[in-house]
């Protein structure tokens, strides 16, 4: 979904990713030294305070805006542009078939009159965007267009955080399309690149644990759990008498009791591969599906350490973490070791920073 695309070809300014997710705001910036080689210049996490934003929604627009402008500072870089994402949930999206070798008008009047019969709500209290996915499968005379979808209110919260914090909205994407585009950097890493296989894609965020499974980069099944990290940190309150704050720094730090290991994080360890497990279960009795050949973890969950042997000892299927930077050029600036603990929490950031190379 583009917002205000420059005159200027964009390609010649850099774009930060600006992943705005329920417990922390993410940036990434990458360049292209050589085409289709990237290169992760920087990147910043900055933890947002409980409830700023809950659902996908900005609750706390200062808390939110202060967060984003803290995170850019510690990025260091004159970039003020960025590209952003609404969650799944906020936008409907359809897939429709119109006739090929229309001009760029005649289809944006097609998918007007589409959008009327799938969205409830009336076209000026949204903001509209397709884009052309290829030849129809049916018919080479046919293209697929991709419809999105979302409140107008949505979209501008969002931008109003990004200008709050003084950088600028170029781009409006969506959290799980961005999250496939870094994960085809992953997929490579798999052997045959992946191809033919069908593969899980599971990002265990702070309160939500989203599924999609996809076969040669094409999304077959999608699936949301309520399941996440904030359900450890409420764990570690608790036990050990912390509020939110510590209890998170504690977590990250990993500086907490001997006992934490046997008597919380195992056990959360566990259920998270038993709610891996049932979302695969869903996969497959909901679909023609009956095998799944690689698990592929992501989220700020994942990057616990040993959770990818404890989901394929439950699940019985090999099982990676996230790491998209995995091939890529680091610029001096970049810790290695830090970035791979990072990483699974950044592919969203990550997806939306690529999408400086397509505009």
């Amino acid at each position: 979904m583009q917002i205000d695309l420059s005159i200027f070809n964009p390609k010649a300014r850099p774009l930060l990713g600006l992943d705005i997710s329920s417990s922390s705001v993410k940036m990434v910036e990458l360049s292209e030294p050589t085409k289709g080689s990237y290169r992760i210049e920087r990147y910043a996490i900055e933890p947002l305070p409980r409830d700023a934003v809950v659902d996908g929604n900005v609750a706390n627009f200062e808390a939110a805006a202060e967060a984003v402008k803290l995170a850019w500072k510690r990025m260091a870089t004159s970039t003020k542009y960025v590209a952003l994402a609404l969650p799944a949930a906020a936008v409907i999206t359809k897939k429709i078939i119109v006739p090929a070798g229309q001009r760029e008008r005649e289809m944006e009047v097609q998918v007007e009159s589409e959008a009327n019969q799938y969205i409830p709500f009336a076209l000026d209290e949204v903001n509209l965007d397709f884009q052309i996915v290829g030849p129809a499968p049916s018919s080479p005379e046919e293209v697929e267009i991709l419809i999105a979808a979302s409140r107008k209110e949505k979209v501008e919260d969002r931008v109003a955080v990004a200008e709050a914090a003084g950088l600028k909205a170029l781009v409006m994407d969506v959290e799980s399309y961005a999250a496939q585009s870094a994960f085809e950097l992953v997929e490579q890493q798999l052997p045959d690149g992946g191809k033919d296989k069908v593969i899980a894609l599971v990002d265990i965020g702070a309160n939500v644990m989203n599924v999609t499974i996809l076969r040669n980069d094409q999304p077959v099944y999608a699936r949301e759990q309520a399941f996440g990290g904030s359900q450890l940190t409420q764990d570690i309150m608790r036990q050990y008498g912390m509020n939110q704050e510590e209890a998170e720094a504690a977590k990250r730090a990993g500086n907490l009791p001997e006992n934490y290991e046997a008597e919380l994080l195992r056990p959360f360890m566990d259920n998270l591969a038993l709610e891996v497990s049932r979302a695969l279960q869903f996969f497959f009795t909901s679909t023609q599906y009956n095998q799944v050949d690689h698990i592929v973890l992501a989220g700020g969950c994942a990057v616990i350490a040993g959770v990818d042997e404890v989901v394929a000892g439950r699940t019985q299927i090999s099982t990676v973490v996230a790491n998209p930077f995995a091939n890529m050029a680091l610029s001096q600036r970049i810790r290695p070791k830090n970035l791979a603990a990072d990483a699974p929490s950044l592919m969203v950031a990550c997806g939306l920073a690529m999408r400086r190379f397509d505009l």
